[in-house]
């Protein structure tokens, strides 16, 4: 049962890349990054489709050679997710991947050189309909900038956007997004903050170089929730030091949590104390892995003992609340004569929650077909 979100979005400029539009009334996508060699093209193509079937809208490959655009080209016939290029200083390779079909140029203007080179990407881009994606990052800030500030601030980062904006405004070409990341959370909001009150354009949000699973997950939580609760962001990035599928599973979760896109499963689940009937740990996670490649919107709870089970499964698809034995059993908030044996949770759940998910999956069909 998914709820609509409170959260209203800033209105932005809508532009496309590739089939996926981003900004205005569009959902907001979800990116994750491959950190294969981009020269080995299977390698590649392989974590593609791996992050493209956990959900992914957009991903990014890193171009930093020739040799890598030659591949880039290969890559590009053999996926149907929309791809950014992600280019620095050589303005040629922007061109290249520009004739090979990228959907959208990760470049900053002022570091690719003079007016002229500038122009000629900006052209090509204008040409070939592909929008370009400011990414300012603190760890990277122009020398000039940094010794005017003394160290990364909300300023200075402000400063470096609208540095680049102001290239690609004088040059009349208005199909971009940008990107103020920092490492650190007040940072990056405060940078965003800034950036979203002087333009219309759309934001890619992330919190850069946030860390491993685990803490990278929580401060990209904290810093994308605080901007998407004011409605600031068009598109994110979870940037973790560990598998690209999982920077998709967080970045949907992020988004899950604050009712502003499903998809999948949202477990309801409790932590589990003394009063549990059955492993609600063991059983959750036995779920979880099996359900994985579950994309309908749905949410499932799994309480351990009667004190809150009831109340959650009436508000989900699928409940489960735990009882001595058997537990009781809800679909559609409505409770079920059905008990489930406790020994038998995890295989009894899975098929009901599958057979929901086929369910809510037709009902959607026949709606759209009846528009």
């Amino acid at each position: 049962m998914f709820h609509e979100s409170p959260i209203k979005r800033k209105p932005t400029k809508k532009i496309w890349v590739g089939k996926v539009p981003v900004g205005g009334d569009a959902p907001i996508s979800v990116q994750s990054m491959t950190n294969t060699e981009t020269t080995d093209v299977d390698a590649t193509v392989a974590q593609i489709q791996r992050i493209a079937d956990a959900g992914a809208d957009i991903v990014r490959v890193s171009v930093p050679t020739m040799e890598a655009a030659e591949a880039f080209k290969l890559i590009k016939q053999r996926v149907d997710v929309p791809l950014v290029t992600d280019i620095h200083f050589d303005y040629r390779i922007a061109l290249q991947v520009a004739e090979y079909g990228a959907d959208c140029l990760r470049i900053n203007p002022g570091n690719i050189g003079n007016e002229q080179r500038i122009r000629s990407v900006v052209d090509c881009a204008r040409d070939k309909n592909i929008p370009i994606r400011i990414g300012v990052n603190g760890g990277s800030l122009e020398r000039d900038i940094q010794e005017k500030y003394g160290e990364p601030t909300a300023e200075a980062l402000l400063e470096s956007a609208m540095r680049h904006v102001d290239i690609l405004d004088r040059l009349n070409f208005d199909q971009f997004k940008v990107s103020v990341k920092a490492s650190d959370v007040f940072l990056a909001v405060g940078a965003y903050r800034l950036l979203s009150a002087q333009i219309d354009n759309p934001l890619h949000l992330g919190i850069t170089e946030a860390g491993g699973a685990r803490a990278g997950a929580v401060k990209s939580a904290i810093g994308l929730g605080m901007l998407l609760n004011e409605g600031i962001g068009d598109t994110l990035r979870v940037s973790l030091a560990a598998d690209p599928v999982e920077e998709i599973k967080i970045g949907f979760d992020i988004l899950k949590s604050l009712r502003i896109r499903s998809r999948g499963i949202n477990f309801i689940a409790c932590p589990s104390c003394s009063r549990q009937e059955f492993d609600v740990i063991g059983t959750m996670n036995a779920l979880e892995e099996r359900l994985e490649d579950i994309t309908t919107p749905m949410s499932v709870s799994v309480i351990g003992c009667v004190v809150n089970g009831p109340g959650e499964a009436l508000v989900s698809d699928v409940g489960l609340a735990g009882a001595k034995s058997k537990s009781g059993f809800y679909l559609g908030g409505e409770r079920q004569k059905e008990r489930i044996d406790n020994n038998d949770i995890v295989d009894t759940l899975e098929r009901h929650i599958r057979a929901k998910a086929s369910k809510l999956d037709e009902s959607k069909r026949i709606d759209i077909e009846q528009v």
